[in-house]
């Protein structure tokens, strides 16, 4: 069986990483920020900006399986690049930098890409010197000596359009992916490496609407691992496993052929084991089967009666706006039509603008969003916009929205960042009377 609410709660309380330890690694990288851009040194100097990369961008860090254990962040150090520096140059400074601070200096270690900043017993957070040259993005290998070319913003573009394919549901795969690595122990293949796996594997046919792999967690967890069954199987030897934003480089390197064909080994097992677990139709047996994968843990957390984002429904003097385009206009999506939704988060103090999909989405509080609609729909057509914000924060301010609004005719909208939690944007289009495309963008506010 499925179990969808018991997906929910075994993600929500042992596979997540929690609010309070999100809220203190982003307390803890902008301690960082703030000493990365200040002092007389040529990296305060030429300090552009500090970006979430990695399972830090995607939202993909889970929370780790051990109490021995740690989680990692990864975040870019954005510089303008200087004049007389080689590639080998820009990590040693930055560790330097940090070696000469009373806080930090106990605290770092100095890696081929990257300085570690280790929080005894809690997280590290990796910085990795980054860098525009020649028109493209460069981040800098010490060892080697080398400028490696990266696009970190490109590749959190097509994670983001291929969760949004999965129906916001390839980002919970992959915790839960990354979380069975972890928990059994029986491969080791780098987390960026299964986000490149697990996401090529989403179905295009999602695009017509012609699937329905990604309704529900456990169902996404079946058809997406499975889908990456059948590609390991069909390759007994290690593919190139291609950066999808910059496709002249790839992570083989990253990967060792004995690792690859364990990991290949693991999966067809694994598989097997969702598969079934998925088919039983006893609940209490699929739950064993399920614990089977997950743990003793899985289908033992209480279940919650209303997701977080419902909670207001129904209490005396709360008012709820929300409205379903559904219940407004006839709904026939066409496929051959593409409506997207650019984000852009207004520049603020010691931050660049910037993406909100860059950035995995995040935004913090007292920011401005700019929201722009591109499409390729011909002839006339009216847009609409629905700004849906839940949670308790919105909840408290009686401020739960989620109607839908005509275009002012700009195609475009600003939203203030006022109420911490995950809320989202929408639009449609509608021509004669019924709704052609639509597409949506979360809004995580910190």
């Amino acid at each position: 069986m499925k179990l969808v609410k018991h997906f929910d709660a075994f993600l929500k309380n042992k596979v997540n990483l929690s609010d309070g330890r999100i809220d203190q690694l982003d307390s803890r990288v902008e301690s960082v920020t703030n000493f990365l851009q200040t002092g007389e040194d040529e990296l305060a100097s030429s300090y552009l900006d500090v970006i979430p990369q990695g399972s830090y961008a995607h939202r993909t860090i889970i929370n780790p399986v051990a109490s021995s254990d740690e989680f990692d962040a990864d975040v870019l150090l954005e510089l303008g690049e200087i004049d007389g520096w080689d590639a080998e140059d820009y990590v040693q400074a930055l560790y330097t930098k940090f070696r000469g601070s009373s806080k930090y200096r106990d605290m770092v270690s100095r890696h081929d890409r990257c300085v570690k900043v280790d929080y005894s017993n809690e997280f590290h957070i990796d910085v990795v010197p980054y860098m525009e040259r020649h028109g493209e993005h460069f981040i800098t290998d010490r060892v080697e000596k080398k400028f490696e070319l990266t696009n970190p913003e490109g590749f959190n573009d097509w994670l983001n359009e291929r969760n949004k394919l999965a129906s916001g549901r390839l980002v919970k795969v992959i915790r839960l992916v990354k979380y069975l690595r972890d928990y059994k122990s029986t491969f080791s293949v780098k987390s960026v490496i299964l986000t490149i796996l697990l996401g090529e594997r989403v179905n295009d046919a999602a695009v017509w609407g012609a699937t329905d792999d990604y309704t529900d967690v456990p169902t996404a967890l079946k058809n997406i691992v499975g889908a990456l069954d059948d590609y390991l199987q069909d390759n007994p030897t290690m593919p190139s496993i291609d950066d999808p934003s910059a496709p002249t480089e790839n992570f083989n390197h990253r990967l060792k052929e004995d690792e690859y064909v364990n990991f290949r080994k693991k999966i067809n097992l694994y598989r097997t084991w969702i598969d079934e677990a998925w088919d039983e139709t006893d609940p209490e047996e699929s739950k064993v089967k399920w614990r089977k994968i997950f743990g003793e843990k899985f289908g033992t957390y209480a279940l919650d009666a209303k997701k977080s984002t419902e909670a207001h429904q129904g209490v005396a003097g709360i008012r709820d706006t929300n409205e379903e385009i559904a219940d407004r206009f006839s709904v026939r999506i066409d496929p051959r039509l593409n409506l997207k939704i650019g984000a852009r988060v207004a520049k603020r103090k010691g931050f660049r603008h910037y993406e909100l999909s860059s950035m995995g989405n995040v935004v913090y509080r007292s920011s401005k969003v700019r929201f722009r609609v591109t499409h390729n729909i011909p002839g006339q057509f009216d847009l609409y916009w629905k700004v849906r914000n839940t949670g308790p924060e919105a909840f408290a301010a009686n401020s739960i929205r989620g109607q839908i609004v005509k275009d002012n005719g700009t195609h475009s909208r600003e939203e203030p960042t006022a109420y911490r939690g995950h809320h989202f944007v929408e639009v449609y289009a509608v021509a004669n009377g019924v709704c052609i495309a639509v597409d949506h963008q979360d809004v995580i506010i910190k």
